[in-house]
């Protein structure tokens, strides 16, 4: 079969407890760009038991087809059942590109299934495109059009590379969440519902959940935060991000960290931003001791407000900060806190 018969732009529509994961919308927000540029349609594969009630919600946020596979195996998430689903989709319907958000379910799922499909896969995308490669022309190499570009940090986020699967089918990545978006909800959207199942047959790659236990956190995935006050190296230590956490407590926000501050021990890795961190959209985004590095920016420039108080007035963050405050970061953050704090009681 040629290249050209793989058509669609696909996404592994993730659920738990039959739940929609918010990767799922995000995926589907880019599938919907990547289709108008391929002049084609967008397809969610929902893997689950008793998830077709979930496919009027793909629909609404993009979603031209479903297609469900529903079967006990697949009740919760086991590598073997759900790679053979997904790579049955994949061989009977032959897309032009599958999506896989780079979860801890997906990081796990993508590569086992490119590998049954023979195809490659970019893993921990932050950037998608449709173009051409070689993306300049190459004298004596034949350059091809209309192929997916995937970027992602390399070398510890030290660079970026832009990677394409030219010579197989389908073009496979998965995206970290947090940097698609979704599109708004289309209210009374309908996708066409396609069920399909490869039939499941136990073998000694399924492993027997015994039981599953849900982890329970007192913190707010700075995913999620609508204020968040981020240090860098240069709060000086891990002592003195009390006083961020200080400032967060009065506005209502999460203390998150660049990743100088995690490889120096001083904050758990779920608190970095940037690109080897999470990507973050909050309405505020104070930046505190941080340089502006190319990676962390990456990991925060949409943002609704950034605001970045450093004492080195031609450091990079303040080229995308909508207000940048020069000045020792210890005299100005405990003023600001003291300051909120006193606005807030003349309210009370």
């Amino acid at each position: 079969m040629g290249l050209e018969e793989y058509k669609g732009v696909y996404v592994f529509a993730q659920q738990v407890d039959n739940k929609l994961s918010g990767i799922a919308f995000e995926l589907l927000g880019k599938a919907k760009d990547l289709a108008k540029d391929l002049d084609t349609d967008v397809t969610a594969v929902l893997l689950g038991k008793d998830v077709k009630s979930l496919a009027d919600e793909l629909a609404a946020y993009g979603a031209d087809k479903v297609i469900v596979v529903d079967d006990p195996a697949l009740e919760t998430y086991r590598t073997e059942p759900y790679a053979h689903a997904l790579a049955s989709v994949i061989n009977e319907y032959k897309p032009d590109i599958m999506l896989v958000g780079a979860t801890a379910i997906g990081r796990d799922l993508g590569p086992t299934v490119s590998a049954r499909v023979a195809t490659g896969l970019t893993a921990d995308c932050t950037q998608l495109d449709i173009g051409d490669f070689p993306m300049v022309a190459i004298p004596g190499q034949e350059q091809k059009h209309k192929q997916l570009l995937m970027t992602r940090p390399a070398f510890g986020g030290n660079t970026i590379a832009t990677i394409a699967c030219p010579d197989n089918r389908p073009q496979m990545a998965t995206v970290r969440p947090g940097v698609m978006q979704k599109i708004d909800k289309i209210e009374g959207a309908k996708a066409q519902i396609i069920e399909f199942n490869p039939g499941f047959e136990e073998n000694n790659r399924y492993v027997e959940i015994l039981e599953v236990v849900k982890a329970v956190s007192d913190t707010v995935d700075i995913m999620d935060a609508k204020i968040l006050v981020s240090g860098g190296r240069g709060v000086g230590s891990p002592e003195n991000f009390k006083i961020l956490e200080d400032l967060a407590e009065v506005l209502g926000g999460q203390v998150s960290c660049s990743r100088a501050v995690v490889d120096s021990g001083w904050k758990p890795k779920d608190l970095q931003v940037g690109q080897t961190g999470k990507t973050v959209r909050p309405n505020v985004y104070f930046a505190i001791g941080i340089s502006g590095a190319i990676q962390h920016v990456a990991g925060m420039e949409e943002s609704d407000l950034i605001i970045a108080i450093n004492k080195d007035e031609d450091a990079p963050i303040f080229d995308v900060a909508d207000y940048g405050v020069v000045g020792d970061l210890n005299k100005i953050v405990p003023a600001l806190t003291a300051a909120l704090k006193a606005e807030l009681a003349k309210k009370d």
